[in-house]
């Protein structure tokens, strides 16, 4: 809640900097500058790359201040490290009472860490020590340490002079302590407001595992070998889909006949996501290379063939009208008019396609794959390796955007008159 609070925070101060401040000092000589723009214009509507630059610094800074990255300048509380110290009271079956301190040393996990010495002290409840790791808790076992035991009787009765009962949490110096159920004592030091490494890395320890990747690969794949049977995989299963669903579409979208076949089966199958289809897909093509394809296949199919459909379906009759009034014949017609005006749904379409093979290649790559992107992110998420996790949905982020952004440039040079006509 607190890291959503302050993106929308930043959002709106670098809204009003920007409007206010940075567009005062441009001056716009486009095409957009120069025509009558209004409310809901979407041909004068692009992206304003100051947002996006801001958007993406704000995202690496938030995620570097709730990780205590070493690149951020500023960060959010941490957790405690170091020594702190609590005292409880026990109290024997007779009523007898006494104090013993409990010296913790609170360390990073993974760092070396030496027990702190205390002395014993002269009563019955005797001074102890603990080691506990950040973000992480410790049980004090009293047995083991004082002289009257639990079984005998004793009992926890107050931690820092506030009584307790069994169950109850009590805030003491830089963290809190529990008196579980079987009476024994469980400290926990103050977490902080920042992430845990295992839970989510800092960023320069993903790009550490960057490097040591791509030098030295991950099961038995370099990091390259890795993304590109992953990118391989989408391509294939994206230009099957689109060779496939693009002459469905526009055969659904001509012919009432073909419309009432097919209708039914994309309709049925569209909302059906693709993990769903993994089981069927084993049983039918196997585990190897053939049934990743299949499925990433059946994933771009009927978006392909429903933007294909909704393309013919969009042009207007009026263009249609005055090609047959010139003379054109159907062939002509598809070609100078269907076509070209269906084409800007279709590379909707296909974006849309690219980015759902992508969330599938990871599920694709779990039948018994040996090397991709979404198989290291899976095998590296079995052993809690995040940094792994992170690096391989990172990539495959970059690598989509890549191509969406090479789709974009595809569309504005075949199809420049999109939002124009």
């Amino acid at each position: 809640m607190i890291i959503l609070v302050l993106y929308i925070v930043i959002f709106g101060l670098a809204f009003f900097a920007v409007r206010l401040g940075v567009r005062k000092f441009r001056q716009l000589n486009d095409f957009t500058s120069l025509k009558t723009v209004t409310f809901g214009d979407e041909s004068a509507v692009r992206p304003d790359r100051w947002a996006s630059v801001i958007s993406v610094l704000t995202i690496f800074l938030i995620w570097g201040a709730f990780t205590g990255s070493k690149w951020v300048p500023l960060h959010a509380p941490g957790p405690f490290v170091g020594d702190t110290e609590f005292t409880y009271t026990l109290e024997t079956a007779d009523g007898r009472r006494d104090d013993a301190t409990v010296l913790v040393r609170v360390f990073r996990v993974g760092e070396a860490v030496e027990t702190p010495v205390i002395e014993p002290g002269d009563g019955f409840a005797r001074n102890d020590a603990l080691t506990v790791g950040a973000w992480r808790s410790q049980l004090l076992l009293m047995d083991k340490n004082d002289e009257v035991t639990r079984a005998e009787g004793a009992r926890v009765v107050a931690i820092d002079g506030q009584p307790v009962t069994e169950g109850q949490i009590v805030t003491v110096n830089n963290g809190t302590v529990t008196l579980t159920s079987k009476g024994s004592l469980n400290f926990a030091p103050v977490k902080g407001m920042q992430m845990e490494p295992i839970w989510l890395p800092p960023p320069e320890s993903v790009l550490s595992r960057v490097i040591e990747v791509s030098r030295n690969g991950y099961q038995n794949f370099t990091l390259w070998e890795h993304l590109y049977w992953s990118l391989f995989r989408v391509i294939v299963g994206f230009a099957l889909g689109a060779l496939v669903g693009i002459p469905l579409g526009y055969a659904m979208g001509l012919s009432d006949w073909f419309r009432g076949w097919f209708d039914p089966i994309v309709e049925f199958m569209r909302p059906v996501p693709p993990l769903a289809l993994i089981p069927l897909v084993i049983i039918w093509a196997g585990i190897g290379e053939s049934g990743k394809i299949i499925l990433l296949f059946l994933a771009a199919l009927w978006i392909m063939t429903i933007s294909a459909r909704a393309g013919v379906s969009g042009v207007a009759i009026s263009k249609v009208h005055a090609a047959y009034s010139l003379g054109a014949s159907k062939w002509q017609l598809m070609r100078h008019v269907i076509v070209p005006n269906s084409l800007p749904e279709i590379f909707t379409g296909a974006r849309v396609a690219m980015g759902v093979c992508w969330g599938t290649v990871v599920a694709a790559e779990l039948v018994a794959a040996e090397k991709g992107a979404g198989m290291m992110i899976m095998v590296a998420s079995r052993f809690q390796l995040t940094d792994i996790v992170l690096m391989g949905i990172i990539l495959i982020g970059i690598i989509g955007y890549g191509i969406d952004i090479l789709m974009r440039k595809a569309e504005a040079w075949l199809v420049p008159w999109k939002g124009r006509v």
